[in-house]
This record gives structure tokens, C-alpha cells and sequence, in this order.
């Protein structure tokens, strides 16, 4: 959703964004075509929920066809329920639950987990489908970080893994995914994540991508005459 916040319904019944070169120069590939917009259809955007979240806000952006909301409980749009209130010590279990679920998203070939406080341009989505999908290993795109030993001492010691807000990933990564993985205490959710790919798929095995925060925003989208808090109600 990136530049100008102009959408328009386009023919697959989303929303799409047209871009305004000068606002951050050059997008990241092209202004992408009609059979490109249809690559979203493989695409799963992973949405961990709360009691703040503003799922009217996202249903309003080109998100709104690709979002799995995972929810606590039962309710109006939830894709994936985990059957347990979570709190901000217990998401570690939340991502263990969205992990098993989309094992069965058999007609998914990528995914994206996003934070109900991040945002990520359509273009640049499009790009890493047109260069990822049919890839033949685990793919894994993220900011990565490591996790220090004295902070886990047990099967998440050192393991890679994403920045919470956005992390993208391909179905050969699911397919791999240790979601039995044991650990103690409440650790980092995204490391929890980290920690199952690593178990699973075996670190060398995986093909760890950077992401581009130019086209990834967090907390805060700021550009010429907007200026938008996304996370203006602490979720913590």
C-alpha cells in the first residue's frame, strides 16, 4: 500500500494501489499488471488478532482478500482459532497454533505473517512472489536476528529468526515447520518461529532472505500529508 493511499476496486474484486512516482522515487520493481495481481491469490497474510485491533482499517487496504485473522475464540472473520486467551507472555503459544494451521493451506504457496500494527507495499509482495514462488528450498524473509545463549538456554539457543512485524515465507518452509517443538518458560514468539524452522527445516537448509524496510512500515506511516499512528492503542 505503498505512496499516494489511492485505491481504486479493481476487476479481482480487491483493492489496489496506484503508486505516485516522486513520492519515494522508484517503486520497487513496476507498477505491477493485472495477471501479476492475480499471483495474490496464492498468498496467505498470517494476522495474529486482539481486542484492539482495527480489522476495519486493514479491510480497507489490498489486505483485506488475503487476511487470516488467528483469533483466541471463535468470532466474525476468524480464519485460524486457537481456543485460548492469549496474552502478550503467552504468543508464543498463538504462533505455535497459526503454524499448525496453515500446515493444511494446501492451496497456499506463500505466506506472510504481519503485525496489526505494520504495513507492507503490494508491489513489493508482488516482486518476492514473482522471484520466490516454485522455489526449490525453504525460503524465510525477514529482518533476522539470532537469539543469545544466556537468554535461551534450550532448543532456541542461537536460532534464527524474523522481526515480528513482517515475515514471509514459502510453502516448502510450512511443510518443514517443527510446531511440536519443546522449550521452556515464554520465550519471544518470533523466536519460538525461529526456533521451528531451525528444528525442522535445519538452518543450511533454508534460504534466508533480507527484507526491504523501505517498503515495510512499523508503527508509524509518514508521507507527505499523512501521518498515521498504526499503533496509537498499546496492544501491551
Amino acid at each position: 500500500m505503498a505512496t499516494s493511499l489511492l485505491f481504486a476496486a479493481g476487476r479481482y474484486g480487491y483493492w489496489q494501489a496506484y503508486t505516485d512516482a516522486g513520492i519515494f522515487g522508484k517503486p520497487p520493481s513496476h507498477s505491477s499488471t493485472g495477471a501479476e495481481y492475480a499471483m495474490l491469490d496464492k498468498l496467505a497474510v498470517i494476522f495474529p488478532v486482539n481486542n484492539n485491533t482495527d480489522m476495519q482499517f486493514y479491510q480497507n487496504t489490498w489486505l483485506r482478500n488475503y487476511l487470516y485473522p488467528v483469533c483466541d475464540w471463535p468470532g466474525p472473520g476468524c480464519k485460524i482459532v486457537c481456543h485460548r486467551t492469549s496474552t502478550y507472555r503467552t504468543l508464543d503459544k498463538k504462533t505455535k497454533c497459526f503454524a499448525r494451521a496453515i500446515k493444511r493451506f494446501e492451496d497456499k504457496e506463500l505466506f506472510i505473517k504481519l503485525d496489526d500494527d505494520a504495513l507492507v507495499d503490494i508491489d513489493y509482495v508482488i516482486g518476492l512472489i514473482k522471484k520466490y514462488q516454485g522455489y526449490h528450498k525453504p525460503v524465510y524473509i525477514s529482518d533476522h536476528l539470532r537469539t543469545k545463549t544466556r537468554d535461551y538456554p534450550d532448543a532456541l539457543n542461537g536460532v534464527m529468526y524474523g522481526n515480528g512485524k513482517f515475515y514471509m515465507f514459502n510453502r516448502k518452509l510450512v511443510q518443514c515447520l517443527d510446531t511440536d517443538i519443546k522449550y521452556r518458560g515464554s520465550p519471544n514468539e518470533d523466536s519460538v518461529f525461529g526456533g521451528m524452522v531451525s528444528n525442522g527445516c535445519g538452518e543450511y537448509n533454508v534460504e534466508y532472505v533480507k527484507e526491504d524496510d523501505r517498503w515495510i512500515w512499523h508503527k508509524e506511516y509518514t508521507n507527505k500529508n499523512k501521518h498515521i499512528d498504526l499503533s496509537f492503542i498499546k496492544n501491551h
